[in-house]
């Protein structure tokens, strides 16, 4: 999926956690078949999992990132009353293996990816319940930081360019382009920051059962909570959501034009990029974008935003 990406057989795996965590020796390790694009999974017994990061880096910079994921980790364990992911541990390089690794506790359940709720609007309101407690947890002051998705949509111009041009016979990128020249104008307005998870996509929720009685499960991948603009959490209602529960989802969270649209933009511009990226590499991640691109083109034909 990525240039110069790490290979980690589960050998590998096995002889690390041998070596450097030998209470865990009597645990099988067995590789999670998983969409996820950054970390090789895998389960150690019942109860862990080990991650090792695909992309490789510099030790420091990883290690700092699997400290930040850690630390939010602990930052959101038993702030809601679904189930996420709590640090256990971090390895260090060995085995062949380049870079710092870490454990976490595993949870049980089948991705969104892999059972759609889609039509749910039981989930879609479990779902809002999740983001207002996550933006319940205090910023204590922070403001977000960096150049992804969180803070300016303008901010997103130049990335924009890159997926418009990499997506000339794939998509129709007159329309698109035409929906984000609007898009990019949106205000942000006034409200603060708020807490969020940063990256609800299908792959990082677990759910229960199926079909129209599909209830959350729990969420995957915390590493990048932390502040944000408070519509970009809304990405869930585009990335995973039907018609009718997607507006069961902004009733819920009680959500207004502008920063509804704003939620509507950030979905936007992640669904652009996973398309053209992952077309030959991550079928259900190419597949996530044209899906969600195809929601948004839709609502915007019937009514603008919304």
């Amino acid at each position: 999926m990525h240039d110069g990406q790490l290979t980690v057989p589960e050998a590998t795996v096995r002889a690390l956690v041998d070596e450097q965590f030998p209470q865990w020796r009597g645990l099988a390790v067995r590789a999670v078949r998983s969409p996820g694009t950054v970390n090789a999974i895998f389960r150690l017994g019942d109860t862990l999992a080990a991650r090792f990061p695909l992309v490789a880096g510099e030790y420091g910079a990883v290690r700092a990132a699997l400290e930040t994921e850690a630390a939010a980790g602990r930052e959101l364990a038993g702030r809601t009353r679904f189930a996420t992911p709590e640090p256990v541990a971090l390895g260090e390089p060995g085995a062949g293996y380049p870079l710092p690794w870490s454990v976490q506790t595993w949870l049980a359940g089948v991705t969104a990816t892999d059972a759609d709720p889609g039509r749910s609007v039981p989930f879609a309101r479990d779902l809002a319940e999740f983001i207002t407690g996550v933006r319940a947890i205090g910023t204590g002051g922070r403001r977000f930081r960096g150049s992804g998705r969180g803070g300016e949509l303008r901010g997103q111009d130049r990335w924009m360019r890159t997926c418009f041009e990499r997506s000339e016979g794939l998509l129709d990128v007159p329309r698109l382009r035409a929906l984000w020249s609007v898009m990019r104008e949106l205000p942000r307005g006034p409200a603060p920051d708020v807490t969020s998870h940063q990256d609800l996509i299908p792959g990082n929720v677990l759910v229960s059962a199926a079909g129209t009685g599909a209830r959350l499960a729990g969420v995957l991948d915390v590493g990048g909570l932390g502040p944000a603009d408070p519509a970009l959490d809304l990405v869930a209602g585009w990335h995973l959501l039907a018609g009718e529960p997607r507006r069961a989802f902004r009733a819920a969270l009680n959500c207004g034009d502008q920063e509804w649209a704003r939620g509507q933009a950030w979905a936007f511009a992640q669904a652009m990029g996973l398309v053209w990226y992952y077309r030959d590499t991550n079928r259900p991640m190419a597949e996530l974008g044209r899906r969600t691109l195809d929601r948004i083109v839709a609502a915007s034909a019937r009514s603008g935003p919304g």
